[in-house]
């Protein structure tokens, strides 16, 4: 018998032998009801069965040793009651209902702390429903990882809820995390991988994203009329995904992106237009590294404040459908790995302004097509031809009158 034909027997016996368990394992529900209102429920360790509904302030601790299997019916834990405290368990098997929004659990409830727990084979893992001031913390979540990745749910959903920490939480292999109409939340120090959209935030204007790592997924933060965003020191690294973008942020005004490192991605930033004079983006001190577009505007007109970032090993630094989009950008004090210059007086600033023109590199943003043939050597030789002998005077797309010498 081979290796693998053991390996699978072995994975296939201890699923059987889970379910089975699960079948004959006591419901958690009866020790839930017989913890009076503000009791703490230690559990022995075992397999119990869901689902459960907390109706009243308790604390409930698995010390890491508990699983409650919710038989692939619904959602396995709800928490109606505001106060509720749950740490240390395991939480298996959640319905396979998009409509329904089957998760490991849903909140809907205020000041509950859902903390060190394991969520996995659930199609959304924690749900938060007008839900406010809840702390979400150190959990490991994951989705149904035998689905394609579009019918995965979130890792985690909030919806109408204000005021929550989402903090330090381990979440793969699963679609999304979303944030829709829910705004003044903080989003710390998580690590994601494996997913469609790292973050999207739909409507949740003042929330703020930090310390987090976000890494293999499709897209990463993408922001969508949801003003007032402060996005900083994130790491966001290793999408490959030609539509995917690591920053995209679309009709979300005075938007703050600052001291993020934003390396080996398709596209680095991705920004539309400013419609209004104060939909501008300020971008300061990030470094993009590495990425095949550094930054890409869409739209015919820029505004944003680009101040104080590096851009280094870039295969594009810049990428526009209309030079104006970028050329109307205050770009200034931006570290230019490709800047050729001289700093005669050594005040650390180079003498001459940074210029990016158009070139060759009209024909793959006016035909998306053509990006394959980036970086080749026919593209090479018309870019070229273009610069030692133009036709025409070439657009430019941004110019920085104050290009840094060294990385501040």
């Amino acid at each position: 018998m081979s290796h693998l034909r053991l390996v699978l027997i072995t994975v296939m016996a201890a699923v059987v032998l889970m379910a089975t368990a699960a079948h004959a394992a006591p419901s958690l529900q009866v020790y839930i009801d017989t913890t009076p209102s503000g009791g703490k429920l230690d559990i022995r360790p075992g397999t119990y069965v869901g689902p459960v509904v907390i109706t009243k302030p308790i604390i409930i601790d698995g010390h890491g040793k508990v699983t409650l299997h919710g038989r692939s019916k619904g959602t396995i834990m709800t928490i109606e009651c505001d106060g509720v405290e749950v740490r240390g368990m395991h939480l298996t098997a959640s319905g396979r209902s998009h409509d329904q929004v089957d998760a490991g659990v849903l909140i809907e409830a205020d000041n509950v702390l859902f903390e060190n727990n394991t969520l996995d084979n659930c199609l959304f893992g924690v749900h938060v429903s007008s839900g406010d001031h809840n702390v979400i913390r150190g959990n490991v979540i994951s989705s149904l990882i035998d689905r394609d990745i579009v019918l995965r749910g979130e890792g985690v959903r909030l919806w109408y809820s204000r005021y929550n920490l989402i903090e330090n939480n381990i979440i793969f292999q699963v679609r999304d995390m979303v944030l829709a109409s829910s705004p003044y939340n903080k989003v710390f120090g998580n690590k994601i991988s494996g997913g469609r959209m790292g973050m999207e935030l739909v409507y949740s204007q003042a929330t703020e994203i930090a310390f987090n790592i976000l890494t293999g997924n499709e897209h990463g933060i993408v922001g969508v009329y949801s003003d007032s965003l402060y996005i900083h020191h994130n790491q966001i690294m290793h999408q490959d995904k030609l539509a995917g973008s690591a920053v995209a942020v679309k009709g979300s005004s005075q938007t703050r992106i600052e001291y993020n490192d934003i390396l080996d991605c398709a596209v680095g930033l991705t920004a539309n237009s400013p419609i209004f004079p104060e939909d501008i983006l300020y971008l300061l001190g990030n470094t993009f590294a590495y990425n095949s577009v550094a930054m890409f505007f869409y739209g015919d007109r820029g505004g944003h404040i680009i101040h104080g970032n590096h851009f280094q090993g870039n295969f594009q630094q810049v990428a526009v459908t209309a030079p104006s989009s970028a050329i109307d950008n205050d770009w200034l004090g931006n570290y230019w790995q490709d800047y050729v210059g001289f700093d005669r007086d050594g005040d650390g600033v180079g003498d001459k302004p940074y210029t990016i023109f158009l070139y060759s590199d009209r024909i793959w943003m006016d035909r998306s097509m053509a990006k394959f043939y980036r970086g080749s050597p026919n593209l090479e030789i018309i870019d070229f031809v273009e610069r030692l002998v133009p036709f025409s005077d070439p657009d430019i797309i941004l110019q920085d009158p104050k290009p840094m010498m060294k990385v501040r």
